[in-house]
């Protein structure tokens, strides 16, 4: 017997106790799920609070965010309760989805909102079934052809579907749309901003001037090496250089330990919560398109993003719209952009096409540029397409 089936079985009992053992009276609170990575969490946050808005007077508000995400929880306004599901052992374990599911159920909200587009019926939407609250509503889901079928099946657990557009569109527009249409109201897109007041400065904390995140999970969205060397030694003498990430990374990723021994440069693991307060007193931030440029974007970080050309129109560069004047976007323009990380080209040198034809001098240039940003606030910092 295969775990998926294992889980099916699991699902299917669950759903026969839940009709023998019927909660009393209507349901309470809202429950909105949020399963994207740590750099969709981070955008979520500008938006949440217009889905809370659904919530009755003094009926508590819950989000459930995936365990890897839940770093980025300090973003989310104090009065929301957080929920917290590791989803790999949801899937993975028995026992353990058997405990959420039993948490899920017991809470009895009176409503669910799926926030995500791209949906998965054996994780969040096995969420949503395992819930069973009053009413639930949810974005049209991305075609996913391997669970199209079980997709489409499961549009009965949603009392309304909300059409949210063609897949490539600014993720913040997305859910701004979502909410309106929810809560009927016609409110602009909020801009990639942050405000400062939820997290508080720490006295004697050491900062560096400029900051990279030079990694990706995704290994193919990396540029090379010799490009952050380049940035680094024309920055002026003197400024203190910071690459971020985790240990993990450095020891994934071996090439670029010999940035640290350059002038200047240290490694810095601090976490999220830790970080937007050395990113909120930086110069620079230069980074790969990650959850730590879109924090250092919403804070008004003057923002480096050297960007593949894969989720052009979905995530980076934002939708006009919304984007914050300190963020500057280079990638190069294709025909095949907006794949969303399903590229049919052969890397190079270990690359998506699109990132390994960043132009050097031009990274350089600006990000010198930025560097001088701070101190004449009145520029905008211009997103670059590179042809």
């Amino acid at each position: 017997m295969s775990m998926l089936k294992s889980f099916q079985i699991l699902d299917l009992l669950l759903s026969w106790k839940r009709n023998l053992f019927k909660r009393k009276g209507p349901g309470r609170g809202i429950l909105i799920i949020s399963a994207g990575g740590l750099g969709d969490t981070v955008l979520f946050s500008l938006v949440v609070s217009r889905f809370a808005t659904l919530a009755l007077e003094k009926e508590p508000v819950t989000i459930l965010l995936r365990n890897d995400s839940a770093k980025m929880a300090f973003l989310f306004p104090k009065e929301f309760f957080i929920e917290i599901v590791n989803f790999i052992n949801f899937r993975k374990s028995v026992l353990y989805r058997h405990k959420i599911a039993n948490c899920l159920f017991k809470a009895h909200y009176r409503l669910v909102i799926s926030t995500d587009q791209l949906r998965h019926p054996d994780l969040d939407e096995a969420m949503i079934r395992m819930a069973e609250p009053d009413q639930a509503f949810a974005m049209e889901p991305r075609s996913w052809p391997k669970y199209d079928v079980q997709l489409k099946a499961n549009r009965r657990l949603y009392g309304r579907l909300f059409d949210s557009g063609p897949d490539r569109i600014d993720k913040v527009v997305r859910w701004s749309n979502f909410a309106n249409w929810l809560t009927r109201k016609d409110l602009p897109p909020p801009k990639v901003r942050i405000d400062s007041s939820i997290f508080t400065e720490k006295e004697g904390l050491q900062t560096s001037d400029v900051y990279i995140q030079p990694f990706s999970a995704v290994t193919l969205k990396q540029s090379p090496v010799g490009l952050y060397r380049k940035i680094i030694s024309a920055l002026p003498d003197g400024t203190s250089v910071a690459i971020i990430g985790t240990p993990g990374d450095l020891n994934d990723n071996p090439q670029f330990r010999e940035l640290l021994e350059l002038a200047g440069v240290t490694f810095n693991s601090a976490p999220f919560e830790e970080l937007i307060i050395n990113l909120k007193a930086a110069k620079l931030m230069i980074s790969v398109d990650t959850a730590a440029m879109h924090l250092a974007a919403a804070i008004g970080t003057p923002t480096l993003c050297l960007a593949s050309a894969a989720f052009v129109g979905e995530i980076v560069p934002y939708a006009p719209e919304v984007m914050p004047d300190n963020l500057c976007v280079i990638y190069k323009s294709m025909t095949c952009e907006g794949c969303l990380g399903y590229c049919h080209l052969e890397p190079v040198e270990d690359m998506y096409p699109c990132v390994a034809a960043l132009d050097d001098d031009q990274a350089v240039l600006k990000a010198l540029e930025l560097f001088e940003f701070k101190a004449t606030p009145s520029d905008k910092a211009s997103c670059s397409l590179l042809h």
